[in-house]
C-alpha cells in the first residue's frame, strides 16, 4: 500500500512537471512566432527556458550525473527573474551590460562550486551558502520592485498578475536558497521537496501562461493628448468622446475634467501628487481614474502621465529667454519634480536631450530668429 502511494505521488509529480514544461515551451514558441524582441519578451523566454530545465533536471528518476552542468545554469535563474520583474513592472527599465555580467558571474560561480565539491567540500559548502545569499538578495530586490511601482501602475491586468506571480516565484526561490543554508538538496528525486517544487513550478507556469500567450492589446493612439497639446478644445472633446465610444467604458466628461485639472489648474505641479489624491479631487473611485488614464489616454504608468505635463511645462520655461538665468533645478521643482535626477532622466527620455542641451539649442534658435528679422526704421 505504501509503495502504491509513493508511486501515485511520483506520477503526480511527473505529470505536473510535464504540464509545466509544456506551458513554458508554449511561451517560448509564442515569443518566437511573434518575433518578439523586446527585453521583457527575451527575459521571459530565458525565465521559461530555466523553468523547463529545472522541472526536468529535478524530476524523479533523472540521473544525478547530469546535475553538474545543469545546476550552475539554474543557480543564475534568480538573476533572470529579477531582471524580468524589472522589465515587466518598470516601464523605464533598460537592460545594461552589467546585468549580463552579473548573470555570467553567477553561472561561473556555480560551476566553480560544482567542480570544486569533490576536492574541497567544506569550501564548496560555504560558497554554496554564499550563492544562496545572492539568490535571496535578488528575490528581495524583485519584491521591492513590485512594491515600489505598485501604486503607479495603471494596467489592471498587470496589477492583478504581479503580486501572485511574485509570491509564487519568490517562494520557490526562497525554498531553494534556504535549502542551501541547511545543505539540503531540495527537489532531489524522492526527497520531500520534490512534489512541492513541482506544484510551485506548475502554479508559476499557469500564472505566466495566460498573460504571455494572450495577444497583446493594441495600445490606443493618444489622440486626446495630441488635442491637448494643440490647444484645440473642440477637437479634444470630440476625440475624447470618440475614444470613449470605442471602448464603451470611458466617460468623456471625466477625461475633460481630468484635462482641465492638468492643463488649466496645473495640478501636476503639486508635490508628491498620487493617483488616490487626484481621484479624490475628481470625486471618482481610484480604479475608474486608473482605467481612464490607461484606456482613454494610453498611459501605462501614472508617473509617465504626470511627466507628460511636467516636461511640457519645463520645456516652455527652458525655451523662455526671460528665464535664461533661472536654475534648471528651480524649473524642475516648479514643474512638480522633487529632485533633479528623475527630472533629467524623464526629460531626456521625452526629448532625447538633457535640459541643459535643450535650453542651449532653444535659446540659440531664438537668437537666430531675432537676428534674421528686419529692423523697422522709426519715422
Amino acid at each position: 500500500m505504501e509503495t502504491t502511494g509513493v508511486m501515485g505521488l511520483t506520477a503526480i509529480d511527473l505529470g505536473l512537471r510535464g504540464a509545466t514544461s509544456g506551458v513554458f515551451l508554449l511561451i517560448i514558441l509564442a515569443a518566437l512566432l511573434r518575433r518578439a524582441t523586446s527585453q521583457q519578451a527575451l527575459l521571459g523566454v530565458a525565465m521559461s527556458a530555466g523553468g523547463v530545465f529545472y522541472a526536468i533536471a529535478t524530476a524523479p528518476f533523472v540521473p544525478k550525473s547530469s546535475w553538474w552542468w545543469v545546476l550552475p545554469m539554474l543557480s543564475a535563474q534568480p538573476a533572470v527573474f529579477w531582471l524580468w520583474a524589472r522589465s515587466a513592472f518598470d516601464d523605464d527599465f533598460v537592460l545594461r551590460r552589467w546585468h549580463g555580467a552579473l548573470w555570467l558571474s553567477i553561472v561561473a560561480f556555480g560551476f566553480a562550486i560544482t567542480l570544486g565539491w569533490p576536492f574541497a567540500p567544506a569550501l564548496a559548502g560555504a560558497a554554496g551558502r554564499a550563492l544562496s545569499l545572492i539568490a535571496l538578495a535578488l528575490a528581495v530586490a524583485a519584491a521591492v520592485q513590485t512594491v515600489k511601482t505598485w501604486r503607479a501602475d495603471l494596467v489592471a491586468r498587470r496589477r492583478r498578475l504581479r503580486l501572485a506571480m511574485l509570491a509564487f516565484n519568490l517562494g520557490l526561490i526562497a525554498v531553494v536558497a534556504l535549502a542551501g543554508f541547511a545543505a539540503i538538496p531540495v527537489a532531489i528525486p524522492g526527497a520531500p521537496g520534490s512534489l512541492p517544487t513541482a506544484i510551485g513550478l506548475f502554479v508559476v507556469a499557469m500564472l505566466a501562461g495566460p498573460g504571455t500567450l494572450a495577444m497583446p492589446p493594441a495600445m490606443p493612439v493618444n489622440d486626446v493628448t495630441a488635442a491637448i497639446a494643440s490647444g484645440n478644445a473642440t477637437r479634444q472633446a470630440q476625440t475624447a468622446e470618440r475614444a470613449a465610444a470605442d471602448r464603451g467604458v470611458i466617460d468623456p466628461i471625466l477625461l475633460r475634467r481630468l484635462d482641465h485639472l492638468m492643463s488649466v489648474e496645473r495640478t501636476y505641479r503639486q508635490e508628491g501628487l498620487a493617483i488616490g489624491a487626484l481621484a479624490a479631487r475628481l470625486g471618482v473611485p481610484e480604479h475608474r481614474l486608473r482605467q481612464a488614464i490607461n484606456e482613454g489616454l494610453g498611459y501605462r504608468n501614472f508617473n509617465a502621465f504626470l511627466n507628460h505635463y511636467r516636461i511640457a511645462d519645463a520645456r516652455l520655461a527652458l525655451a523662455d529667454a526671460e528665464q535664461r538665468e533661472v536654475p534648471i533645478l528651480t524649473i524642475a521643482m516648479d514643474a512638480g519634480f522633487q529632485s533633479i535626477g528623475p527630472f533629467n532622466r524623464a526629460f531626456k527620455a521625452e526629448t532625447g536631450l538633457t535640459p541643459t542641451e535643450f535650453r542651449r539649442e532653444a535659446l540659440s534658435r531664438l537668437e537666430r530668429t531675432d537676428l534674421s528679422e528686419p529692423r523697422r526704421e522709426i519715422g
